[in-house]
């Protein structure tokens, strides 16, 4: 498949003193082979000045191709996702918080197993790889571990980081799925329903990790661990 554009889905909620900032580690990425990139911010009804801060920055740099969305009421991260992947329009997706703990740069390292045509999907490990790692809880990396490995013993994939961010997709596989989850239950379902596409290749890199602490910011907590196990029994058992 010839790719010329990457489509680069970020769901925001309450980022406004930051989004800025992963907006232009976005802009200044340089992809290999020329490719372009769409970028496709979802804001999920935010409460502070989360909408001003990306129109501002749509005005200020318009040579970074921005598509806006917004909902009405807070529906999820999951929710802002889909509204995102159905608009993208490049052969390949990629999915980016709009906090920084990861880094656009990368886009490159998931790339190339695509480009190098021997992958579908690429899933940005946190746990493997050189890369730099930020040292934060034990008991959140126990966790990431654990539903992992429950969700490999399901689709029979041997992932190391099911639970992480930077996933890249073949656009049109993606939007062919059907997606339920609004919330954090993404990433389980995401992974068992990719999984059963037949003949699917699956390839997991390297990446660097810049976590947050729950007082920079940080979102997911302990009961969203609860309905990533419920996800991933719903969708490789229950209903598939």
């Amino acid at each position: 498949m010839l790719i010329t554009k990457l489509s680069i889905v970020i769901p925001a909620y309450n980022e406004g003193a930051t989004i800025h900032r992963i907006l232009n580690k976005v802009k200044e990425v340089n992809l290999v082979n020329d490719l372009a990139k769409e970028v496709i911010v979802v804001n999920d009804c935010s409460t502070d000045d989360t909408e001003a801060a990306i129109l501002r920055y749509q005005k200020e740099n318009p040579e970074l191709p921005i598509s806006y969305y917004a909902h009405e009421k807070n529906k999820g991260k999951g929710a802002a996702l889909h509204t995102g992947i159905s608009k993208a329009t490049g052969e390949y997706t990629v999915i980016q918080d709009a906090d920084l703990e990861y880094d656009p740069a990368e886009y490159n390292i998931l790339l190339k197993p695509i480009l190098n045509e021997v992958a579908d999907v690429v899933y940005g490990s946190r746990f493997m790889g050189g890369n730099p790692h930020r040292i934060l809880f034990f008991w959140h990396s126990l966790g990431n571990q654990f539903l992992t490995f429950l969700s490999n013993m399901f689709t029979n994939l041997n992932l190391t980081d099911m639970e992480t961010c930077y996933k890249l997709f073949d656009t049109k596989k993606l939007q062919a799925l059907k997606l339920k989850e609004q919330r954090f239950g993404f990433e389980p379902e995401v992974t068992a329903k990719i999984a059963r596409i037949p003949g699917i290749r699956i390839y997991e890199v390297g990446i660097s990790y810049y976590g947050r602490t729950f007082s920079e910011g940080k979102k997911i907590n302990w009961k969203d661990g609860f309905r990533a196990i419920y996800c991933i029994l719903k969708y490789n058992v229950i209903s598939r």
